[in-house]
């Protein structure tokens, strides 16, 4: 598959899912979740879907929350890509924005 071709799904999903999200998902309160990356598998069979959340203690809450309702949103995603066949999605925590966190508070405490 080409990669190009694979950039574009990723992108595709992106902004079908983040406006579906939106649109769709109650977050816990307090939380703040954002699509942040999607992952497509080099033969289009599944789609990663990373989920980040402020603060970063409710992300597995709202991934598995995210996951049970996958289908709802997978089912969306069948009719709005004409493409086949459509990647299966699966939500995953995206944890790069809470290590991103974790160093720049460790440099704050190294110039104090």
């Amino acid at each position: 598959m080409s990669e190009h071709r694979i950039e574009k799904i990723e992108s595709l999903i992106h902004q079908v899912l983040g406006e579906m999200i939106q649109r769709e998902f109650t977050p816990p309160e307090g939380a703040l979740v954002s699509l942040t990356r999607i992952a497509v598998s080099g033969n289009l069979q599944e789609a990663k879907v990373y989920i980040s959340v402020i603060p970063d203690r409710l992300g597995n809450e709202v991934v598995g929350n995210l996951q049970k309702n996958a289908w709802r949103f997978q089912e969306e995603l069948n009719k709005k890509l004409k493409m086949r066949p459509v990647p299966k999605i699966i939500f995953a925590a995206d944890r790069q924005a809470a290590q991103a966190q974790a160093v720049e508070t460790i440099m704050e405490q190294l110039k104090k």
